[in-house]
């Protein structure tokens, strides 16, 4: 069962000119139309919540558009994968310290806050050892 542009959009949580760009941009492709509205079949939900992951963790859409079309062979691009998953590790590791320093912070006694060792020390990269 198809669904059109409406239902897609209401299910994803995107507009349906988000969904039209992405389909100029080669990320989505409609089954045709249901009168004068795009249809797509109910698959368009995954790929849809792929390309939002990947959007949200910095992907661009020719990064996408590259991503969706790999093939094991395509070495180029699984080297840029790889340093971008070794990038989503650092900033994984940023945020965690970040959500780490105000778990603390929120019920932290120290005047003021910012100047608290334990917050200094959660906020705080780790140090390299060699």
């Amino acid at each position: 069962m198809l669904l059109d542009i409406a239902e897609v959009a209401s299910k994803s949580g995107l507009a349906p000119s988000a969904l039209r760009f992405y389909e100029k941009r080669g990320l989505l492709t409609s089954a045709g139309r249901n009168g004068l509205r795009r249809a797509y079949e109910p698959e368009v939900l995954d790929r849809l919540a792929l390309i939002v992951c990947a959007r949200g963790a910095g992907f661009t859409i020719a990064e996408i558009a590259r991503f969706l079309v790999a093939t094991p062979g395509d070495t180029e691009l699984r080297v840029r994968m790889a340093a971008k998953a070794r990038d989503l590790e650092e900033d994984i590791a940023r945020l965690a310290r970040m959500r780490d320093s105000l778990r603390h912070a929120a019920t932290c006694d120290h005047e003021p806050l910012v100047e608290c060792p334990d917050f200094k020390r959660a906020v705080s990269p780790p140090k390299e050892t060699h």
